[in-house]
């Protein structure tokens, strides 16, 4: 069970990474360029300021399971997570990008997962 955790937290950890290291290395005009188009309903601090919550979730994935202080925050980090995308899939629904949700969706199921297995591991 341990080592799926690390397995799932890992792949939403390094997903989440990436996507806050896009928002802190590119402009809203290079990321919207890039084909992130629901930047154009964003300013560019409040971009940077999801770039910070997707930073935040995957340290708070990792970080307290690994150091065994306050692990409780893993679960509180993945929950989080799933809001973080459930948020942009709503804001993906509002344009019309229904495509997009191909990338909310999987992510947000692998936050519930990991918020269940850790529950599991917690409770057993």
């Amino acid at each position: 069970m341990l080592i799926g955790y690390w397995i799932l937290a890992g792949a939403l950890a390094l997903s989440n990474l990436f996507a806050a290291g896009l928002k802190f290395a590119r402009t809203k005009e290079q990321l919207h360029s890039s084909g992130q188009a629901w930047v154009e309903d964003f300013s560019p601090a409040t971009i940077k300021g999801i770039g910070v919550a997707e930073l935040l979730g995957a340290i708070g994935l990792i970080l307290p399971p690994l150091t065994h202080i306050a692990p409780v925050l893993a679960p509180i980090a993945a929950l989080g997570l799933a809001v973080l995308q459930v948020g942009a899939g709503s804001t993906h629904v509002r344009r019309r990008e229904i495509r997009m949700l191909s990338a909310n969706v999987p992510l947000v199921v692998l936050a519930i997962i990991i918020v269940a297995v850790i529950g599991f591991m917690v409770w057993r």
